[in-house]
């Protein structure tokens, strides 16, 4: 087998969309790495940090919680998502037409590419912050929904518009790109939680204990974080990219498994000691007199991470900001560009990947992605968690239950309704229950991406000729 990928020349397209990978563009840890770290400690901290606060989260239940969140969702992507990125060599989105059909996967890809785009989308108003200063641009504010100046809409168009073209450039450029921003950026990251917890008088871990103390009632519109809610947030927050098997397209390049564990360097660097820096400045902001006007008028803060990082690191800050933002837009837009790529194979990478660019530039205009960043990337990994069920179940147990893999490439049907009944029951009944009882919808990913596999083979052995 690794004599035919190595003798396999790439065709005109150099991200291999629909080929596995040859062994001789196999990437070692070290491309990851820093890839990972930057997409990880980027544009999304700034905002989830203090959006913890605004949940009234407790030290305890915050500290305690990411650590064993962090800690599953590092074994999710090494034990679940990167063996089988490295055995199949593909796309997700490949993969999944493989077994899905055509017509199936093209509805899939789409509502990927857009969830994407929109996630690329809250990045861009992160950066657009930051650039937006020295303009003295109005900031979103927590509850906003839509652009609020015409400078905030010029800014984001050329934030945007820098973005989309990095990520245009391909996997090298994007991997280049974070490996160059990530040390830089981490560093500027722990000053400003160091700067910060000074100026808020900590001189001990108790002192920093007392900055969440037993923490405080949610701000108006959000739900009150317990220690479980800050676990399976952690967890299930990049459920898209591990459970989902997002990142096999990203993973695929990778030379073995044990590349798998450098997603530890996002989540203890970014979904840890970011965002407990991103906290630290929205906890010193709370304290100042702006804030406490703000709330006298009966209003709540802004979390826009510009003008927090400024406040406390000066320039650095903001040019992290603006970084931040790109090392996680750039990769989410590259993934997009593939999945609209999936749907439009005749077209050029660049093309596919500028227009999803634009979508994302034009989500950015809308300030609510970001400033509702704990509700949508919820929802966006409840929704693309399930699918990678059917990849994981069918690769592990298609030989246990007589199935064939890749059913509809080898049956030659471009949709197969087992793929699409566990994807749909499988969300319909459990978004159902937390909406209908008021559970935090990050507490029924895994339930559901269970029953979506079980599901899958269930109906698989039902309804499938051998």
């Amino acid at each position: 087998m690794e004599k035919e990928i190595r003798q396999h020349k790439p065709t005109e397209i150099s991200e291999f969309e629909r080929q596995s990978v040859p062994a001789s563009n196999f990437k070692d840890w070290r491309k990851f790495l820093g890839m990972y770290a930057g997409e990880h400690a980027a544009g999304t901290e700034f905002v989830i940090g203090p959006l913890f606060l605004t949940a009234g989260v407790s030290a305890f239940d915050l500290i305690v919680g990411l650590i064993l969140g962090n800690f599953l969702a590092v074994l999710t992507w090494r034990y679940i998502t990167t063996p089988i990125a490295t055995s199949e060599r593909l796309t997700l989105y490949y993969k999944l037409e493989k077994i899905a059909g055509r017509r199936l996967v093209t509805g899939y890809n789409l509502a990927n590419g857009l969830l994407f785009c929109f996630l690329a989308g809250a990045m861009i108003t992160v950066s657009a912050t930051a650039v937006g200063i020295p303009f003295d641009m109005p900031m979103p504010a927590l509850s906003d929904t839509l652009p609020s100046s015409l400078s905030w809409i010029l800014v984001v168009l050329g934030v945007g518009a820098v973005i989309s073209f990095v990520a245009a450039k391909g996997y090298d450029s994007v991997s280049r790109f974070s490996n160059i921003a990530a040390p830089w950026m981490v560093m500027v990251f722990l000053i400003a939680g160091i700067v910060a917890a000074k100026r808020l008088g900590v001189n001990s871990f108790a002192d920093l204990w007392a900055v969440w103390g037993s923490g405080s009632e949610p701000f108006p519109g959000q739900i009150k974080f317990t220690f479980w809610h800050v676990v399976f947030f952690a967890w299930f927050c990049n459920a898209a990219m591990h459970l989902g098997m997002s990142d096999m397209t990203v993973l695929r390049y990778a030379n073995k498994n044990s590349v798998g564990w450098t997603t530890a360097a996002g989540m203890y660097v970014g979904h840890f000691m970011a965002w407990i820096a991103a906290c630290l400045m929205f906890a010193l902001y709370l304290k100042s007199p702006e804030a406490a006007a703000i709330f006298a008028n009966g209003d709540v803060p802004s979390v826009s991470p510009g003008p927090l990082a400024y406040d406390v690191v000066g320039l650095a800050g903001l040019v992290c900001v603006l970084v931040a933002g790109w090392t996680t837009a750039n990769p989410t837009i590259y993934r997009a560009g593939l999945a609209f790529q999936a749907i439009f194979p005749k077209s050029s990478t660049v093309k596919v990947t500028l227009i999803s660019g634009g979508i994302a530039t034009i989500a950015g205009l809308f300030p609510a992605f970001a400033m509702r960043l704990l509700d949508f990337v919820a929802v966006y990994g409840f929704i693309l968690a399930p699918v990678g069920a059917i990849i994981f179940f069918e690769h592990h147990f298609a030989g246990r239950f007589g199935l064939k893999e890749n059913y509809a490439e080898a049956n030659a049907k471009s949709f197969n309704w087992a793929v699409l009944m566990a994807w749909l029951i499988s969300m319909v009944l459990f978004y159902g229950i937390s909406v209908y009882q008021g559970v935090f919808l990050s507490f029924f990913t895994l339930p559901a991406w269970i029953t979506c596999g079980l599901l899958y083979l269930v109906f698989s052995k039902t309804f499938h000729k051998k």
